[in-house]
Parts: C-alpha cells; sequence; structure tokens
C-alpha cells in the first residue's frame, strides 16, 4: 500500500519531468487546473436528449453523473451555472494550420497552439487540420511527424485530414492506415490536377469507401473556374477589388462539381462528406441526393451564414476571400433554412490564420489569392447570436452542427459532441445574455485580427472545460501548450 510519503515523491517527480518541457509555473498551472472533481451547477444542459436543468460531474476527464442536486466531493471545484447554458465543447473538423511544413499547406500564422487558443475562447475544444500530401515521403511517415509535432504543441484536442495531391501515389496499405489511425482523406476537385487523374481519384473514393473512411471534397468545377479565369485575364480584372474574386469562382463551378461529387458516390456506393458549401443551387443538389438515400454529407463555412459577395467592393474586400466566395442574400438565407431543416450536417470555419496585412498585400491577386481568415474565435458566438437568438435555428441545431454532427461523422463519437456519462468532459459554460463587440485586440489567433471587428454579438463561452481540465476561464487560457492530445477515433457514423 502506498504511503502518502511515496505518493508526494510521484508528484515532484512529476513537476521535475514536467519542467523540461513546460515553465515551473506552467507545470504548476496544469497541476492547479486538475481538481480531482468539477461539480457545474443548475445550468441548462444542451445535447441530443434535448434540455435539461440539472448538475453535471466532472471526475477524471470523463463526464461522470448528470442530475439534480448534486453533492460535491471534498475537494471538488463547484461552478455555479444558474441562468447559463452548458454545452458540449465545439468541434471545428476544418482548419488550415502551420505543423510540419508539406506541400500544399496553406501559408498562415497559426499552430496548433495559437489555434488552439482562439478556439477555446470561442467555446470549440477539438479542432481538425490538413497535412499535406509530399509524393517524395510515405503518408505513413508524413502523418507520424506531423501528429508528433501536433501533440507536442496542441491545447485543444487535434484530429489530422490527409490532403491527397496524387492518388496514384497511395497503395492499399496507405488506405488502411488511415483507417487504424483514423485520418480523413481530402480531394480538391477544383485543379486541373483533379481532371488529369480523374480515374485515379474514382478509384480513390471507391477504396476508401470500402475501408470504411468517409471521402472530403471540395466540391468546385476544374473547366469551369479555369474558364472564368480566362474571362477575367482577357478583361484585365485580376486585382482582388470589386466583384473580380468572387467572378472567379462562378456559382455554376459548385453546382456542376456537387453533381458529380454525388455521381460519384451513387456509382461507387462511397460516403463523401462536401466542405463549405456556399449556395442555394450547390445545396440543392445535395439535398436531392440525401433525399434519394445516397451518403452525402454537407458542411456549410459559417461565414456565408452572416456576409454576402457585397463585402468584396469594401476598401478592405481582399479580406474575405476565401473559396467558394460570398455568395447572394438569397444563397445566404437558404443556408440558414437548410441549417434548421437538418439538411446541414456541419458548421465550420476553414480557418487559416493571415495577417491583415497577409490578406491585404499588393502581390495578391485573383490567381494568387490568400483564402481563409482567422474565424475560430468567432464562429460560435456569431452562431448563437446572430442563428439562435434571432430565431433562425435551434439551439439544438447549433449543437447538433458544431459538436454532435461533427464527432459522429468523423469517428469521435460517442466519446465527443455530447454530454453524457462517459463521454469526454468538453464543455462550454455560455452566458446567453452577455453582449461584447468583437475587437481585434481581443483576437488569440496569431493573425491578430477579425472580419467581423466592430460586430455587437450577444452569448459567449465563459468557461471552456476540455477533457475535464479547466482550458479557458475569465477571457484567459489557462492550459498549456501539450495538455492537448490527438483524439482517438471509431468508424465514422451517419448523425
Amino acid at each position: 500500500m502506498k504511503t502518502s510519503a511515496d505518493r508526494m515523491k510521484k508528484v515532484i517527480r512529476c513537476v521535475l519531468w514536467m519542467t523540461t518541457v513546460l515553465s515551473l509555473g506552467e507545470a504548476l498551472l496544469v497541476f492547479s487546473q486538475q481538481p480531482a472533481e468539477i461539480l457545474i451547477r443548475n445550468g441548462l444542459i444542451v445535447g441530443e436528449a434535448g434540455r435539461l436543468q440539472a448538475d453535471l460531474r466532472i471526475r477524471g476527464g470523463e463526464i461522470a453523473e448528470i442530475g439534480r442536486n448534486l453533492t460535491a466531493a471534498p475537494g471538488a471545484r463547484t461552478i455555479d451555472a444558474t441562468g447559463k447554458l452548458v454545452l458540449p465543447g465545439g468541434i471545428d473538423t476544418h482548419v488550415h494550420l502551420n505543423i510540419v511544413r508539406t506541400p500544399n499547406t496553406r501559408p498562415g500564422a497559426d499552430d496548433f497552439e495559437s489555434a488552439s487558443r482562439a478556439a477555446l475562447a470561442g467555446g470549440i475544444t477539438t479542432i481538425g487540420s490538413f497535412i499535406g500530401q509530399n509524393p517524395d515521403v510515405p503518408a505513413a511517415q508524413t502523418l507520424s511527424e506531423n501528429a508528433a509535432a501536433v501533440s507536442r504543441t496542441t491545447i485543444a484536442d487535434a484530429i489530422l485530414h490527409f490532403t491527397i495531391s496524387d492518388p496514384a501515389k497511395l497503395s492499399p496499405a496507405d488506405i488502411t492506415m488511415f483507417r487504424e489511425r483514423g485520418v480523413t482523406p481530402k480531394i480538391f476537385m477544383r485543379g486541373m490536377g483533379f481532371e488529369q487523374r480523374l480515374s485515379d481519384n474514382l478509384k480513390l473514393i471507391e477504396a476508401a469507401g470500402k475501408a470504411g473512411l468517409l471521402m472530403q471534397l471540395h466540391a468546385e468545377d476544374a473547366a469551369l473556374l479555369a474558364g472564368a479565369m480566362d474571362r477575367l485575364v482577357a478583361q484585365g480584372r485580376t486585382a482582388l477589388v470589386g466583384q473580380n474574386f468572387a467572378d472567379s469562382h462562378p456559382v455554376e463551378a459548385e453546382e456542376v462539381a456537387t453533381q458529380r461529387a454525388v455521381g460519384f458516390a451513387e456509382f461507387t456506393g462511397s460516403p463523401v462528406y462536401l466542405v463549405h458549401m456556399s449556395s442555394e443551387r450547390a445545396m440543392r443538389v445535395a439535398e436531392a441526393a440525401r433525399a434519394r438515400g445516397l451518403p452525402v454529407f454537407t458542411e456549410v463555412r459559417f461565414i456565408y451564414l452572416h456576409l454576402t459577395h457585397e463585402a468584396f467592393n469594401r476598401p478592405d474586400g481582399a479580406t474575405f476571400t476565401g473559396a467558394p466566395p460570398l455568395r447572394n442574400q438569397t444563397d445566404r438565407d437558404y443556408l440558414w433554412a437548410a441549417i434548421a431543416r437538418g439538411s446541414v450536417d456541419a458548421v465550420n470555419t476553414d480557418h487559416v490564420g493571415y495577417t491583415r496585412e497577409e490578406k491585404m498585400s499588393p502581390d495578391g491577386s485573383v490567381q494568387r489569392p490568400r483564402e481563409g481568415s482567422n474565424f475560430l474565435q468567432d464562429q460560435m458566438p456569431l452562431l448563437y447570436s446572430e442563428g439562435v437568438r434571432k430565431g433562425r435555428i435551434s439551439l439544438e441545431r447549433m449543437v447538433a452542427v458544431t459538436a454532435t454532427n461533427p464527432a459522429k461523422l468523423f469517428g469521435l463519437y460517442p466519446k465527443k459532441g455530447v454530454i453524457a456519462v462517459g463521454a469526454d468532459a468538453d464543455v462550454a459554460i455560455w452566458d446567453p445574455d452577455l453582449t461584447r463587440k468583437i475587437r481585434d485586440e481581443d483576437i488569440l489567433s496569431n493573425g491578430k485580427f477579425s472580419i467581423f471587428s466592430g460586430w455587437e454579438v450577444t452569448g459567449w463561452p465563459i468557461v471552456t472545460i476540455r477533457r475535464g481540465q479547466v482550458a479557458y476561464e475569465n477571457g484567459k487560457i489557462v492550459a498549456a501548450p501539450g495538455s492537448g492530445r490527438l483524439a482517438p477515433r471509431v468508424r465514422w457514423q451517419r448523425p
């Protein structure tokens, strides 16, 4: 039987080990933020089963008990959530971060540490980033190197996706490896390289489906994009001003590519996940496929819910670039309605940590735009303020598209995405009446600005708990880099 002295020696050894990678202050902070138990009292818990006014007991990194009038254990930390919302931690599966540099990895100022800070402040506890295929390096090696780097730095929990540029460079063993490691592949349909390797890409989609993988597709038609670009060049419209960028990505390109993606799913029987859908026309194609029972799943980039292409006419219009581009008011309205009726499975960011100076750089052009921006911190509060509070969507739908559905589609359920006994204690406590403006100086991403700066938002997370550890509180990150982990994943399932 271990004595108290033995236990103290173990704690001291652990502290000494942690100070080899953290400062003493950081190491002590890690311990101080992990009481044996956290009891969240009298919050409105929202999840798959609906709403429940109750207490929530967290122990050992998991949700241990849900009920009324629970008694706190000795030494437990108690958080009074009266008048507050208790939601599952958000899961944003679509971010682009710097990890280990590989081809097709977007530049930008954020790695997993800085992106985690922004995510946790926005109520998001798990983030998923893409790594690019290096044709000269085995896929398993690329994945291992990136996974090691993530584990050293992340504060939020993490998952990885693998962007495939050359399917011929992958072997059946690589597909098996993706399944075993819980990695979701992605293909860009928008480049001519996709067309040149069309037969191999179709075989890959079929093989992925047979292996139990969900294939992510960026659905824009390469030929139509090339034609649009030729027109703009001929007209001398290559500067990132006015509607030039919007015209370089016409809605027809998204609609046609979505039709092809549906065809791939129907022909192969493989499930496909259409990332950042922006338009009514593309969404209608996906909805018709779903009505026929096809395994077609949809994601909306949250910026499409709040802005239209008119933003490109502003002096800082280049800061709003992202593909597909912002669309019309009718598209915006249709996407809100699609979320409300359950046609949208996930709402994500497509976050890239560019600075304002990078987005507005004079070397940018329609041919060389910097796509994406700093979104992780704003996404959930804006969805609540503009969606739930204004009656566009229910609170349950918000939880579904930001937590439960992504957890199911990306193999994290039932450990994540829900508030249930036995699930990871990924919890965000929200003050639904807290009103404040988005300000550049509050942004924790290394990009240090928000395209939504100045917007007044009501409803903010005030405490974010990641696997039982308070990670964000009182406007500050209180968990150390490396305290997050690559989340274990299982086979995907339908939402």
